[in-house]
């Protein structure tokens, strides 16, 4: 199933879209800029269109009737998604008919709601930052595990997202008895992964730039670089951030930050089960390894 549930925000489309209107939306980002971030146009995701556009349109007009910027173009293309009864095709056919009534139910229930002027519309929300971090962007950071070697991740990024702030640890394949230098990095890989892209090569570079440096390398293109985040909590890392040394600075190209995935990581014992056979991880979840001397600013 494409995605979790009949609901309308019951998946990863669905709650990325939505998601990412509220953040901005609580960031004070002005409607316009919203607007011009999240586009409210159909794009082509291939086989099963259709269904993936209802998916965006519905979560993205939930959002706007809740921050009170409902509009009529809004209203009436979620009119025109639901006649085409896309979703409910999908999951009458992958499911039963039965679920395929529950998400017919669903957005008939949007419908009727968005139709309506909100009279309560959403507050922006104020979150409390986190100003003391246990690590910073760009660390490179090494751990020993219990078969004695050490291993290394990448603090790519720090977020705050939501008054959840996280650690963004990309995984490297280092492995060795000795901890890390930074030359030491530079025969080395990370993790990455390919995102499929339907849009034309002028377009994918202006979305990410140099990314044709990737293509060159796996002689592939037409695809978004994106990197598996392995996601530690500030709360979670409490407790074991000792497990963890700064080693010195290794920075990703800023345009290879994209997000590729993400797992959250609320323990050491995780890092034990990822790393001491990376290659078995990596293939599971169809990541890559791709140079560090290619990713990152040397």
């Amino acid at each position: 199933m494409a995605t979790d549930g009949t609901k309308i925000i019951d998946g990863d489309l669905a709650r990325d879209t939505y998601e990412q209107i509220m953040d901005l939306y609580d960031s004070d980002a002005t409607i316009e800029i919203i607007k011009k971030e999240i586009p409210f146009v159909k794009q082509d995701y291939g086989t099963d269109t259709d269904f993936y556009h209802e998916i965006f349109i519905t979560s993205y007009a939930l959002a706007f009737w809740e921050i009170g910027e409902m509009t009529d173009s809004i209203l009436e293309e979620v009119k025109r998604v639901i006649e085409l009864k896309a979703g409910v095709k999908v999951w009458t056919e992958e499911c039963d008919a039965n679920e395929g009534k529950k998400r017919q139910k669903e957005l008939d229930k949007l419908l009727k709601k968005i139709s309506q002027p909100n009279l309560k519309v959403r507050k922006r929300k104020k979150y409390k930052l986190v100003k003391n971090f246990y690590f910073q962007p760009d660390d490179l950071l090494t751990f020993q595990l219990s078969d004695k070697n050490y291993y290394a991740v990448v603090c790519a990024k720090i977020t705050q997202q939501r008054g959840q702030c996280t650690y963004d640890l990309v995984a490297t394949t280092y492995k060795g008895k000795n901890k890390p230098t930074v030359e030491d990095l530079k025969s080395c890989f990370i993790s990455g992964r390919r995102i499929p892209c339907s849009y034309d090569v002028e377009t994918i570079l202006q979305m990410q730039p140099n990314v044709d440096e990737i293509w060159e390398y796996v002689k592939q293109s037409h695809f978004i670089f994106g990197l598996p985040y392995k996601l530690v909590t500030h709360r979670d890392i409490i407790s074991f951030k000792d497990k963890f040394e700064v080693v010195g600075k290794l920075k990703i190209k800023e345009s290879f930050k994209k997000d590729g995935g993400y797992g959250y990581e609320s323990s050491f014992d995780r890092f034990e089960y990822i790393f001491i056979d990376l290659d078995r991880h990596m293939e599971i979840f169809r990541e890559q390894k791709y140079p560090v001397t290619l990713l990152c600013e040397l």
